[in-house]
């Protein structure tokens, strides 16, 4: 049987070449009536690019931009994955950015991503001051940050994170824990916490923080200083890798963990939960946090009119390790 050629479409759908041509290039003012009878006739006559007629007709790509921070930090791997799956669930494909922590990249990633005509976009970066999200027009998820303008935050609960292991430390004995974090602002429910918890207690709070930018090596070598200044007896890190950090400076430096250094990580990936069982951290639901972005961002696609109601806070729960 021959392959289904523009003409034949044409034919089917009792228009002009010239107008499907137009329908699948999306060029001009076309009726829906025109659009729905050359979409019907691609699909009936099998014509090829069916995807590309597809979408286009249906002014969509089936893309979703996914935004990340670094896909070298296991829980952003793991979020991605997540992601992926969900979405790909839904029958969209994904396009993954790695801003590697650089807003100027980040916000260039978001214009080429709507130039190119995704259908949404999902963001788990934690760069301050990228506001192009507020204005550009169509669906967007964040993940675990807030980004304003009305933008739904799928996100663990961080203020229960927090509490639970700034507790922890205390009541193994620590009098003295530093808080290791990425950025120490308003927005950061982990380091609320801590104080909250610390100021409880009648204990003088000791916050530390490295900047999104930092790179490893330099995050390392900040953390065995820190870790020499203040005479810490605990480490609350905001994420594993830094209490991995942690845990390394005690062993060069002769601590023992954890009766010299108490240590409590956050997140609790899965690379992490099998490569250090012992570390004591609070576990993001991170497969969930994942796949609710994507349900969240295709129903927001398929239905625009449709209400978000405010998404709560997922679960969190401290995992007890020999670290502490």
């Amino acid at each position: 049987m021959a392959r289904p050629k523009l003409h034949d479409v044409a034919a089917r759908a009792g228009v002009s070449v010239t107008t499907v041509s137009r329908v699948l290039n999306n060029r001009g003012y076309l009726s829906d009536d025109v659009r729905a009878r050359v979409g019907a006739a691609i699909d009936e006559l099998g014509y090829r690019p069916d995807a590309i007629a597809r979408s286009l007709i249906r002014r969509r790509s089936g893309l979703i931009g996914v935004i990340v921070p670094t896909v070298a930090d296991p829980f952003f791997g793991e979020l991605v994955a997540a992601i992926e799956h969900g979405l790909a669930e839904r029958g969209y494909k994904t396009l993954l950015c790695d801003c590697q922590e650089n807003p100027e990249r980040e916000a260039e990633y978001l214009d080429l991503l709507q130039a190119n005509r995704v259908d949404g976009i999902v963001t788990s970066t934690h760069n301050r001051g990228v506001t192009a999200y507020e204005d550009a027009d169509l669906p967007i998820v964040a993940v675990d940050r807030r980004v304003g303008g009305g933008i739904p935050i799928v996100r663990g609960d961080n203020r229960t994170g927090g509490r639970l292991a700034t507790e922890h430390l205390l009541a193994r004995g620590a009098r003295a824990p530093v808080l290791v974090t990425a950025t120490d602002h308003e927005g950061n429910d982990r380091a609320a916490s801590y104080r909250e918890v610390m100021a409880s207690h009648g204990l003088a709070p000791r916050v530390r923080a490295y900047g999104y930018s930092t790179g490893i090596d330099e995050r390392r070598a900040l953390v065995e200083t820190w870790l020499s200044e203040t005479a810490a007896d605990g480490v609350f890190a905001t994420d594993d890798l830094t209490a991995l950090m942690a845990l390394e400076w005690a062993h060069k430096t002769g601590r023992s963990v954890p009766g010299d250094l108490r240590i409590v990580g956050y997140d609790g990936s899965a690379v992490v939960r099998w490569g250090m069982p012992g570390l004591t951290t609070v576990i993001q639901p991170i497969a969930r946090l994942g796949r609710r972005a994507a349900d969240l961002v295709a129903d927001r696609i398929e239905d625009p009119e449709r209400l978000t109601p405010a998404e709560p806070p997922l679960p969190v729960e401290l995992r007890l390790g020999w670290t502490s």
